[in-house]
């Protein structure tokens, strides 16, 4: 995933969960905010300690920006989405993980409307 989709400093990350909006399922929170005047969306990745050893948590922040990378041309911008994974993702498959991160988008209106989900 190129760089200029991704939030990486704490003081963006706080603006998100601060004055955006969230919503969870059992397995991710998603924190989201319109950001208007930017021409694409971005995304920050949070996975805790809590979760696992570092390969762990490596392994789903790598399962989490190839599925946003697929979904790419699908969400709708301009917004900064922040995704938790909560403790049940370290035991998910790929597939299990995207389903997730769909299932949050699609019920938060983040996905254009020509996407069909499988």
């Amino acid at each position: 995933m190129k760089k200029i989709f991704r939030i990486k400093k704490n003081e963006e990350f706080q603006l998100v969960f601060k004055k955006g909006k969230s919503f969870a399922n059992r397995q991710l929170v998603i924190y989201y905010m319109e950001k208007p005047g930017q021409d694409h969306f971005r995304i920050g990745l949070s996975v805790g300690k809590k979760i696992g050893n570092a390969v762990t948590r490596n392994r789903i922040k790598r399962y989490l920006r190839q599925a946003f990378q697929e979904l790419e041309d699908y969400i709708k911008y301009p917004h900064d989405i922040v995704i938790i994974a909560r403790n049940q993702t370290k035991d998910m498959e790929y597939k299990d993980i995207k389903k997730s991160l769909i299932h949050l988008l699609y019920k938060q209106h983040l996905l254009k409307n020509g996407f069909k989900q499988a």
